[in-house]
């Protein structure tokens, strides 16, 4: 492929910007096809969605307005007053359905001081999200006029309108800022303009074309929010990545002697295979995010494939076309001050601190395997207390917000109103005298159970055969008394009422069924997941490198690193450990669908140093080399690259711990911690240390598996060249010597 591109440049290159302009207009026209909310969740919710949406009935968005007083009760003239300038102001926005008063429907709290006006928003959930505003701004006037009472809204709408207009905020913010940075970082480590520039544009330019080819396909495989936030966030990471060690390595050769010919030749057969061989490894482990059957998964899962795919398509063929067009203008634009402090060969000899951390691991690897081993495992420890949920929006949202002050007001009010569970009933005849005397039967059990409370609503559709009770549970929605309500509801009320009746389905819905039912989902399909992902792992390194010592070496190595990363979530989300430093504080869980994405993305992830470095290690070896040299030569040629793409990729994923959602938050911490330590305790120590203790024994595979394929290309680095420079100890001094 690098020869094919270097041959035919211009094809390469104005083919691969023809492509890029093509998937993104596409894309553009063809537009988005986003997850339903019956795709987006298992169990008897997705049923409930299925059902109400066959019946042709879409779920009113309804907004929640509480008036409140620490002095007047709701009999008060003035609070009465305010109420009614409420309905009055709501009912005038034009906006509104339907409003109930609290001196209609008793919604009115126990200590008499707080009252709730209900409002049903007109049109669908997306026309209430853009109409609410004006329907808030209304009850923000009444606000105004009463400064000695409360008056807060909540609801579907105004949530979601909060939620939809922080989520492109941050993704704007996250887009602006992540670029700058990788871009500074690849400037202090290049030193010059273009050869910084080339990996940023084209992973931009593989982000806009994959983004332009999920939005094609999304009508057969539906995207959504989470999948476009991903696809930036591992896109520019992988993309900048890939391009960096193919551009490093020709860089190296070129210093080298190399004319630009062999130096491109090297490159591609060496560091290309070790993007083709990553990427194959981020894809396969991404695909298996299909076993979880959970259309949220998919949606991301896809959306990482596409972008991986895209990435490496550019590293393999327009990269090496434009190094080829550029030759050695490539380090045009050279930073003064930083190309005065980078050593000539610190590509080869790995840098003063690089060094000082690998001979004492390479003299002592005994010690160095416990010592890290033991902090990695102390790291991963709080993961033995780690509790999932699918959290509530007071829990996503940053504390202080408007909306999440609001909805703990109503819940201390009215506990559980906001979020009732749903028993949605579809009967042969729902009017039936058996039916209305079941539904009955389930509202006077419920109240009776002590685990939920009034007010029950119950909407009846006869003409679809369809009625919708709603039930609120008591707890906060995703707590055990909630769920123990939940079961209770599910198990024991509704299969001893309304089920009874023949020809009768009620599944129940609402958050805590949410919540309770993706959580059973995401531990049933997890050991399938988790199962497919390390034994393709293994499979894959080795093919790659026909040793079971590597292979197994990196499956350990990459649980290892997952391992202290879920435990630094858990310590930093869950128990608020250090949470006030990232503008947040522990809510009490994780979000349930970031373990194993994090685990699926990062075991793809840790594959791009593993190959990387080993890879080089093997290269050394099969040109005569030791392996105690070899291991000393490829860490040591590989660091600053490493550290470069590992710097990137921790700074990108940060950039996403800033943002305003806490499932965004763990989702970006949790990649940097873990990028972190498996670029500096994982490949600095660990896998010296382990590989110097395992010395030849590295490369033993089985004469049952010398069927397996030899990738490895070792004949691809001619034998004069680049001599890898070792350290060597003689007479208390260094001496450099080429081997």
């Amino acid at each position: 492929m690098g020869a094919w591109s270097a041959r035919n440049r211009k094809t390469a290159v104005f083919g691969w910007l023809l492509f890029v302009i093509l998937a993104a207009v596409l894309g553009g026209l063809h537009g988005s096809t986003t997850v339903t909310e019956a795709e987006s969740m298992p169990g008897q919710v997705s049923r409930a969605a299925k059902i109400l949406d066959e019946a042709g009935l879409k779920s009113p968005a309804s907004e929640t307005v509480l008036v409140q007083s620490a002095s007047r009760s709701a009999d008060d003239p003035e609070f009465k007053a305010a109420v009614g300038q409420v309905v009055t102001a709501a009912d005038g926005t034009g906006h509104v359905a339907e409003v109930r008063s609290p001196y209609d429907t008793k919604a009115v709290s126990a200590d008499g001081h707080s009252a709730l006006v209900l409002l049903t928003l007109k049109g669908t959930g997306d026309e209430a999200m853009a109409n609410v505003r004006s329907v808030m701004d209304a009850v923000a006037g009444v606000q105004k006029q009463h400064p000695d009472l409360t008056v807060v809204e909540l609801g579907d709408a105004s949530s979601g309108k909060w939620i939809q207009d922080q989520f492109t905020n941050d993704f704007a913010r996250a887009e602006w800022t992540a670029v700058p940075l990788a871009l500074g970082i690849l400037l202090i480590a290049f030193g010059a303009l273009v050869a910084a520039v080339l990996p940023v544009v084209l992973a931009l330019t593989a982000f806009v074309a994959a983004g332009g080819l999920v939005a094609l396909s999304s009508g057969m495989l539906h995207t959504s929010n989470d999948a476009s936030s991903v696809m930036l966030l591992v896109g520019l990471a992988v993309g900048v990545d890939y391009c960096l060690f193919y551009l490093r390595r020709e860089r190296e050769e070129r210093a080298a002697g190399r004319d630009a010919a062999t130096a491109l030749s090297i490159a591609a057969a060496t560091s290309g295979r070790a993007v083709l061989v990553s990427g194959v490894t981020v894809v396969v482990a991404m695909a298996g995010m299909f076993l979880t059957g959970i259309a949220d998964f998919r949606a991301m899962a896809y959306a990482t494939i596409v972008v991986v795919i895209t990435a490496v398509l550019g590293s393999l063929t327009v990269l090496p076309a434009l190094l080829s067009m550029l030759g050695d203008r490539v380090d045009k634009g050279r930073v003064p001050l930083v190309a005065k402090l980078r050593r000539p060969d610190a590509a080869q000899t790995g840098g003063r601190f690089w060094n000082a951390v690998l001979t004492p691991v390479l003299r002592r690897p005994l010690a160095a395997t416990l010592l890290a081993g033991a902090a990695l495992l102390g790291l991963a420890a709080p993961l033995l207390t780690m509790n999932t949920a699918n959290l509530t929006f007071q829990q996503q949202l940053p504390a202080g917000n408007q909306l999440v002050a609001a909805s703990q007001k109503i819940e201390a009010a009215f506990p559980g109103s906001p979020a009732p569970a749903g028993v949605v009933i579809r009967s042969t005849d729902i009017s039936s005298p058996a039916m209305t005397a079941a539904i009955a039967d389930l509202k006077t059990r419920a109240l009776a159970s002590g685990k939920m409370h009034g007010p029950i609503d119950v909407a009846v559709h006869a003409d679809k055969n369809v009625a919708v009770v709603d039930v609120p549970l008591n707890g906060t929605g995703n707590d055990s008394v909630s769920n123990e309500a939940l079961r209770t509801l599910r198990e024991d009320l509704v299969p001893a009422t309304v089920l009874k009746v023949p020809g009768t389905e009620a599944p129940v819905t609402g958050r805590t069924a949410g919540s309770h039912d993706f959580n059973a989902k995401m531990t049933g399909s997890m050991p399938l997941v988790l199962g497919f992902v390390v034994a393709f792992a293994f499979v894959l390194m080795l093919t790659s490198f026909r040793s079971l010592a590597v292979a197994a070496t990196a499956v350990v190595l990459n649980l290892l690193s997952v391992g202290a990363a879920y435990g630094v979530l858990t310590l930093v989300f869950q128990h608020g450990v250090g949470a006030s430093l990232l503008g947040t504080a522990g809510v009490g869980a994780i979000e349930s669908w970031v373990p194993l994405f994090l685990f699926v993305i990062l075991f793809g992830l840790s594959m791009d140093y593993h190959v990387f470095v080993v890879s080089r290690i093997k290269e050394g070896r099969d040109r005569g080399m030791p392996t105690r040299a070899a291991i000393a030569h490829g860490i040591r040629s590989t660091a600053g690259v490493v550290t470069s793409a590992a710097v990137i990729m921790v700074a990108v994923f940060g950039v996403f711990g800033t943002l305003s959602m806490q499932a965004m938050k763990q989702m970006g911490v949790g990649l940097a911690v873990a990028v972190l330590i498996d670029a500096t305790v994982i490949r600095a120590v660990l896998l010296p240390s382990l590989m110097t203790l395992l010395g030849e024994r590295n490369w033993y595979l089985p004469r049952w598996l010398g069927w397996l394929p030899d990738l490895s290309h070792g004949e691809a680095v001619p034998a004069d060249g680049p001599a890898p420079v070792v350290e060597l100890a003689e007479a208390g001094r260094h001496r450099r010597v080429s081997v």
